[in-house]
């Protein structure tokens, strides 16, 4: 009979550790936190609110966190994120790099960290983004080929610690190697926040020291915020010969190509189809199936008058 009770007993508690883990392995009640150091720029609050929707209706508790342009603030936060033992963590618009011994924290405690539109290091899970070279390529030949003809002198708009931009920079570095009528005049740096107001007032700077209508044939800018701050410029001052290039799809930037404004062109990214991926990558890992880490790409679009 005692037996017979132990058996029972044994089942039963089998059941409960399986019933246990089936709970376990889902995502009501996880908790995620997003943390960017640049909510202000349009196109990463879309991606924060894109998540955040789409792990909150899978009842996942979402937390986000701003730091304002303010890496060191944006580290410590990281460090505050692994103390509250989260299970999984967001970083959007940031080069992983420039937090790695705080992400590594993260890491060694077992707790996953995804991006959106970031970079991608061992340890992290998944990144999704643009293929920001190809991206840099494709906006590049249109400049360069469609719009310059082949010559004439540029300014381009950079924001090199961010990765997106590094590639996208770095695809017309190495094109402009191939085009020798093609000058470089400068490139400035554009610093966040304020992306728009920080170009505006460089591009009115560059103006002044570059009079003469035609001393600039076009403005390459890496990101469309820093193209809307160039072409308000080149509006002030009356200068509409000079084309504009961005990227992103930026909702502003493109009704200004379409109205006909010195910007031309964009690259729409695909923020939600990126923010998408992500959060498909964590319910599966709440759900306790397996993913692959790496970099995950959504597709990009080139938007002119036209098209």
């Amino acid at each position: 009979m005692k037996k017979k009770v132990v058996v029972v007993f044994m089942i039963v508690l089998v059941l409960i550790m399986s019933v246990q883990t089936v709970f376990a392995d889902n995502p009501k009640g996880k908790n995620v936190t997003i943390l960017t150091p640049y909510m202000s720029s349009v196109t990463t609050n879309q991606m924060a609110e894109y998540l955040k929707t789409n792990l909150e209706k899978e009842e996942v508790n979402v937390t986000v966190v701003d730091t304002k342009g303010d890496m060191a603030q944006f580290a410590s936060r990281i460090e505050d994120t692994v103390a509250a033992k989260v299970d999984a963590m967001v970083i959007i618009s940031v080069d992983p790099n420039q937090a790695a011994t705080q992400l590594a924290t993260a890491f060694e405690a077992g707790i996953p960290v995804f991006g959106i539109d970031s970079g991608f290091i061992d340890g992290m899970m998944v990144n999704a983004t643009s293929d920001n070279y190809a991206m840099g390529e494709l906006i590049t030949t249109y400049l360069f080929d469609d719009l310059m003809k082949g010559e004439g002198s540029i300014v381009m708009l950079t924001h090199r610690p961010h990765p997106g931009v590094v590639k996208r920079c770095e695809a017309a570095d190495d094109m402009l190697k191939n085009y020798e009528k093609i000058k470089l005049i400068t490139e400035q740096h554009v610093d966040v926040p304020n992306p728009i107001e920080n170009a505006r007032k460089i591009v009115e700077n560059l103006l002044l020291s570059n009079s003469e209508k035609g001393s600039i044939t076009a403005i390459w800018a890496a990101w469309d915020e820093p193209a809307i701050g160039a072409t308000q410029a080149c509006q002030d001052a009356g200068r509409d010969e000079i084309t504009i290039i961005g990227v992103d799809g930026n909702s502003q930037a493109v009704e200004m190509i379409q109205e006909g404004t010195n910007l031309k062109a964009t690259v729409a990214q695909d923020f939600e189809g990126m923010a998408a991926i992500v959060s498909e990558e964590i319910i599966k890992m709440f759900n306790g199936e397996e993913i692959e880490p790496g970099e995950k790409y959504a597709p990009g679009k080139l938007i002119t008058l036209e098209k």
